[in-house]
């Protein structure tokens, strides 16, 4: 079995409002660094981004408008829940005092529906009460209809009495406050806010609440190489999949995304165009030109700015770019499709949930391998797989980082944690759901 990963999860970052300059350098401003690790890195996208969480970016907006939203501050309960005793079952409310071991005949008392507020119980009666209706001063305990003989409900109105068993005090009764009591935090700030999440509040009476803001980011694909879809497709020339990989995975984790066309491998043309759009925007996020190779665009359209180029020992998507533009958070993501998407999985996505909330984390699941598989032990392998009925995991594809088709194939992420170089048929491995 495989050791798990100590890199797969970055510790807590320390929030606030540091300096989004604070852990990079001018681009191809010395030596290259030795391979960071994928903790590291996240690390350094999490404080790229933590200047982002601030109290002016945030709004109050009503519930029905607040789904997949991160709540932006604690939400303490204004009231109780339940707020009053009541009934857990349809049955007979009691006072356990009135029945012995035995069981007990006793008068049946006027019912007692839901919303009504009670009289008190009579000493040795049962009150007919229905699920949620509150606990009528006098009764503390409720008998479940079908343990009662007769195992229904009098005509209301009639006179009749009813066989209860013995019941412990408190039996079927939610008392005051047994969910949240009043004053109690109900939700923590950064909670993603789901239908569970807006369907407890709705419970507490509050009608709206206090989120982050989407951020804008601008996404740019580089390279003479690439067409957009739907246009002819010359010799050397391919289409392009990662603007429409990644608007999407970032539209579905709540980004607001500004895309421009293609750009090409001029750096002052590239240069140009996030001068432009700088001033719109709270990140940007290219794709393509950070390796080492001769024709780096992005490289060499952040000569002057804080940026830095870097190598994580991650496969795929080792080359990596972080810094500032024109003072705006960047991430430059490689050119593969694979790879592009693999970072936004392991270094944005994970931040914006740890930061503002949302997207909602992925959950890291175990999985048994359907089949052996190796690894650059020096590395963090991130392999596509689906998870199958039987709890194992299939790869789809090999290991390159051009597999569209087996991405397609796919519903999860297969982790080959650093310093694991094979894995055998059977052995547990980490996996995110997709």
């Amino acid at each position: 079995m495989a050791t798990e990963s100590r890199t797969m999860h970055s510790p807590p970052h320390q929030h606030g409002h540091a300096s989004t300059q604070a852990s990079t350098q001018p681009a191809h401003s010395g030596p290259a660094h030795a391979d960071h690790s994928v903790a590291r890195h996240r690390a350094a996208v999490a404080e790229l981004l933590t200047g982002l969480r601030s109290a002016d970016r945030t709004e109050t907006l009503p519930l029905h408008a607040v789904l997949g939203r991160g709540l932006a501050y604690d939400v303490s309960a204004p009231i109780s829940l339940p707020p009053f005793a009541n009934s857990q079952m349809d049955g007979f409310a009691v006072n356990s005092a009135d029945i012995p071991d035995g069981g007990a005949d006793l008068p049946v008392a006027d019912p007692l529906p839901a919303g009504a507020t009670p009289a008190a119980l009579e000493s040795g009666t049962a009150a007919p009460i229905m699920t949620g209706a509150m606990i009528p001063a006098g009764a503390d305990a409720v008998v479940p209809v079908e343990r009662a003989v007769p195992d229904r409900f009098p005509v209301p109105g009639a006179e009749a009495t009813v066989w209860l068993p013995a019941t412990a005090a408190g039996t079927f009764v939610r008392s005051v406050g047994s969910d949240v009591p009043a004053g109690e935090l109900a939700l923590a700030g950064g909670t993603f806010l789901g239908p569970a999440q807006l369907g407890l509040l709705a419970a507490l009476g509050i009608s709206e609440v206090r989120v982050h803001k989407p951020l804008t980011v601008l996404l740019v694909t580089t390279g003479d190489e690439v067409v957009e879809p739907g246009q002819p497709l010359p010799a050397a020339k391919i289409y392009d999949a990662n603007g429409t990989l990644l608007e999407s995975a970032m539209r579905q984790a709540g980004l607001n995304v500004l895309r421009t066309g293609i750009s090409t491998d001029r750096p002052e043309e590239l240069r140009a165009l996030l001068h432009a759009h700088a001033p719109a925007v709270d990140l940007m996020v290219t794709t393509g030109g950070v390796s080492k190779g001769a024709y780096e665009v992005v490289r060499q359209a952040m000569d002057g700015q804080q940026a830095e180029f870097r190598h994580v020992a991650m496969q795929p998507g080792g080359p990596q770019g972080i810094g500032t533009f024109d003072a705006v958070p960047f991430l430059g993501f490689p050119g593969n499709p694979v790879s592009c998407l693999v970072s936004f999985e392991m270094f944005l996505r994970p931040v914006l949930a740890e930061l503002f909330g949302s997207p909602a984390p992925r959950t890291p699941l175990r999985a048994r391998l359907a089949h052996g598989l190796t690894s650059p032990g020096h590395k963090h392998q991130v392999r596509r797989g689906s998870l199958q009925a039987d709890g194992t995991v299939r790869l789809e594809g090999g290991e390159s980082s051009h597999l569209m088709h087996a991405l397609a194939g796919s519903n999860a992420l297969v982790h080959v944690p650093e310093g694991v170089s094979a894995l055998a048929e059977g052995d547990e491995v980490e996996v995110w759901m997709l």
